[in-house]
């Protein structure tokens, strides 16, 4: 029998020319970004995805004082779009590192829309997730931004993986599959038409373990829910539901504390943990090794209404 590897002994002595390789192309992008148009932003969340995303903006644009340390003002603004039930851990962490950095944090809110009347909810309760959509097209007009930067990575769902690196959508916010622009040679057609922008994914050619392995190298700071900590669920359809106040538990339903944690976050409404010990960065690095499921297929519920479901939100506008 194998004897256990200590996953923190091997770190040291990885090969991190690939890690090397990808921060190169990505900032590569975010620069092509701020030479081509002329009112971006960055798109925070405050989710790991995201966190990777201004570590990388920061090279790209911010003189490197020391350690963690950056100083200078990023050439665009942050943007988050809330839907009103975030998780409070994310959005503490988001307001504290936007605060530490010292940039702009624009938000767009699912709760101004339903106050305007743009989003209608069968149910109080019901996610949000999918009504993102409006508030995020209303901050794009409202600021009249050109193009957003997300963290969206290919291998998260099959959508997604058939998305160009810049994205083009229509005057409606809409993306079309069929319509996107070759990228050959790193060469990118940029040119929009009034009312059109564009969605750059600087990560796009990233896996979750890459990720993980970049955040371990660098010491980028996470919200605590991305480690194991201990929470109440309910098993459903093969799902950790959280509980919280938007997501009840309901009769008959078993609530179970377990050791927890969340691969990605995002509405609490469709957003599950997995089960898990790993308490740091490194630990997840030697777990995301052997899971056979992407990040969003084992934790979104979202995602399972139809193999499709995704591709139809981003047709709409969505990120």
């Amino acid at each position: 029998m194998n004897a256990p590897t200590n996953i923190g002994h091997l770190l040291p002595g990885l090969d991190h020319q690939h890690l090397d390789a990808l921060e190169e192309e990505a900032i590569f992008i975010l620069r092509e970004v701020a030479a081509a148009f002329e009112r971006p932003a960055l798109l925070f969340s405050g989710g790991k995805d995201s966190c990777v995303v201004l570590r990388l903006a920061e090279k790209a644009f911010k003189n490197h004082v020391a350690g963690q340390d950056f100083s200078g003002r990023l050439p665009f603004p942050l943007l988050h779009v809330d839907t009103g039930h975030n998780f409070p851990e994310v959005i503490e962490f988001r307001d504290r590192r936007v605060a530490e950095m010292g940039e702009r944090l624009l938000v767009g809110s699912v709760e101004e829309s339903i106050r305007r009347g743009t989003v209608r909810l069968a149910d109080p309760l019901e996610s949000r997730n999918g009504h993102q959509t409006v508030a995020l097209l209303e901050a794009i007009e409202a600021h009249r931004f050109d193009c957003l930067i997300g963290g969206a990575r290919r291998d998260e769902e099959k959508a997604r993986a058939k998305e160009r690196i810049f994205s083009h959508r229509d005057s409606f916010g809409q993306w079309q599959p069929k319509e996107q622009r070759p990228e050959l040679w790193t060469l990118f057609n940029t040119r929009i038409r009034p009312g059109e922008h564009f969605r750059a994914f600087p990560i796009s050619n990233w896996t979750e373990l890459d990720v993980w392995l970049y955040l371990a190298r660098e010491g980028i700071p996470l919200p605590s829910l991305y480690y194991s900590h201990p929470r109440e669920v309910v098993r459903k359809k093969g799902l950790l539901v959280p509980v919280t106040a938007v997501t009840p538990p309901q009769a008959g339903e078993v609530v179970e504390t377990l050791p927890v944690r969340f691969r990605t976050v995002g509405d609490m409404t469709c957003t599950c943990p997995v089960e898990s010990d790993a308490a740091s960065a490194v630990d997840i690095v030697a777990e995301t090794l052997t899971v056979t499921i992407s990040e969003r297929g084992a934790t979104r519920m979202d995602d399972r209404t139809s193999d499709s479901s995704m591709e139809r939100r981003k047709k709409e506008g969505y990120f």
